[in-house]
């Protein structure tokens, strides 16, 4: 059984009404969730660990690309689990249905740029030594974005390893991703 515990925090109205990252159109109101390595359509129980309050969601977005957050819960979840104040919570995912969490291909996240020619610079800067190297287009309220992802690996704990090899080598910030599909990236 997947159960992971870390930090969780929440959108809302900027992203209200823009595609989620498996197609479909977000809504804050409804119970829904991003993660980055679930498959789409996972079930999740998510326990607030402040206050013990459970909200059950489904994933269908990728993130959080902050810190050490776990888990982006649409507005209505975080409204159930009482944390709209606080912004964040420490919280307890447990993965009640959907497809095995291990199996998929997976790969690493080293930078986000505003600048096309930025990323096109890191990968040409590290193809040497990693292949595959995906450049993908993000729009996001806040902006065009580069993600410039590394690998393309066969299971979570590989993908945590070369998470690992590219932040002890190069000091990157990693991110662990599910690769759900295709579209948007360019590979090299």
């Amino acid at each position: 059984m997947f159960v992971e515990e870390g930090t969780a925090s929440w959108y809302g109205i900027p992203f209200n009404g823009r595609r989620a990252a498996n197609g479909e159109i977000f809504d804050m109101n409804s119970l829904v969730a991003a993660h980055r390595t679930l498959p789409f359509g996972s079930i999740l129980r998510v326990t607030n660990l402040n206050n013990g309050r459970g909200v059950e969601v489904r994933v269908i977005d990728r993130g959080p690309f902050v810190g050490d957050r776990i888990l982006d819960l649409a507005r209505a979840a975080a409204v159930a689990l009482d944390m709209i104040g606080t912004g964040t919570a420490p919280v307890r995912i447990e993965l009640l249905s959907g497809p095995n969490p291990a199996v998929g291909d997976f790969t690493v996240q080293i930078g986000a740029f505003t600048d096309r020619a930025n990323a096109e610079r890191l990968r040409d800067r590290l193809l040497a030594r990693y292949q595959p190297i995906f450049i993908q287009d993000f729009g996001a309220p806040t902006g065009h974005f580069y993600r410039v992802r590394v690998g393309q690996v066969p299971s979570p704990d590989a993908a945590q390893e070369l998470a690992a090899q590219l932040k002890n080598s190069d000091g990157f910030q990693t991110f662990v991703i599910r690769l759900d599909q295709p579209a948007g990236l360019e590979i090299k």
